[in-house]
């Protein structure tokens, strides 16, 4: 395994707001696309390059919808430019089939999107759709990250490039520590199925965990070489344990974590570029 001195700057993704919760979770989570945006400035200015996007409907659920992504995209780039790259979600939390999650990724064009393989390509009788999708988004330059919830799914998505399903010599991926349900804890040890001996290896693997340890596990992936995801989707806590009055309270805990530990942070660009955009 490479060092991870002689790897990419790690980029820190912030994830402000998911599909689940809402402002009685915490007042702080951005649902609307000023809060969007103010929550991206704030998340740049604390040393993360990537923001990923959940919009809501006017009730407050999730929502995959090509008008309302725009409106968030357009509001972000209107308060910091290029400062990050814009990532769309196109989780079906249970509500919308892979038919529907990638007609609106092809609708919206995004810069980049994540993609859960167990969502997107259920069965080998999705493949061919899930084959001419990447495509598609190969040939668009919309950067995707495949989600990955065990190291089963690893392997699998290793199996669809070994075919010739996946355009790309090395796509990005998305390991995460556990499952969103109440009183999820993650720990750093969760990680190691993912990177042992016979695993897939990918150029560019990213993690993100559930409660108060999250800045553990992912400063320990950052240290085998990996990037890191942060934010309120999964986490409200600082990793002493009291709750983070924002997104951006978490990122700054773990670029602190990762500056004491002498590994350089990546800026959007130095991410797109490692992600080929």
């Amino acid at each position: 395994m490479e060092s991870a001195h002689s790897l990419n700057p790690v980029a820190i993704a912030v994830a402000p707001n998911g599909g689940r919760r809402t402002k009685a979770d915490h007042p702080a989570i951005p649902l609307t696309p000023a809060e969007l945006a103010r929550t991206a400035a704030e998340c740049a200015e604390a040393g993360a390059a990537m923001i990923h996007v959940h919009v809501r409907d006017r009730n407050g659920n999730h929502l995959l919808d090509a008008d309302a992504y725009r409106e968030a995209i357009a509001a972000i780039r209107d308060t910091v430019g290029e400062r990050l790259v814009v990532q769309i979600t196109s989780e079906a939390l249970g509500i919308y089939s892979p038919a529907e999650q990638m007609a609106v990724v092809r609708d919206v064009k995004p810069q980049a999107v994540s993609l859960a393989l167990r969502e997107i390509v259920p069965d080998s009788a999705s493949e061919l759709s899930f084959a001419h999708f990447l495509a598609w988004l190969h040939a668009e330059r919309v950067a995707p990250q495949i989600i990955l919830y065990s190291p089963e799914e690893a392997v699998r998505l290793s199996g669809l490039q070994q075919r010739g399903l996946v355009p790309w010599a090395s796509v990005p991926v998305l390991y995460v520590l556990g499952r969103y349900t109440q009183g999820q804890m993650s720990a750093p040890a969760d990680l190691l199925p993912f990177l042992a001996t016979k695993m897939p290896r990918f150029n560019h693997w990213s993690v993100c965990a559930f409660g108060r340890n999250e800045a553990a596990c992912v400063t320990a992936a950052a240290l085998l070489g990996g990037h890191v995801r942060v934010g309120f989707e999964n986490n409200l806590l600082l990793p002493d344990g009291t709750m983070a009055a924002s997104n951006a309270d978490l990122v700054a805990a773990v670029a602190r974590a990762l500056g004491a530990c002498g590994l350089e942070i990546a800026n959007a660009a130095e991410l797109a570029s490692q992600w080929g955009m």
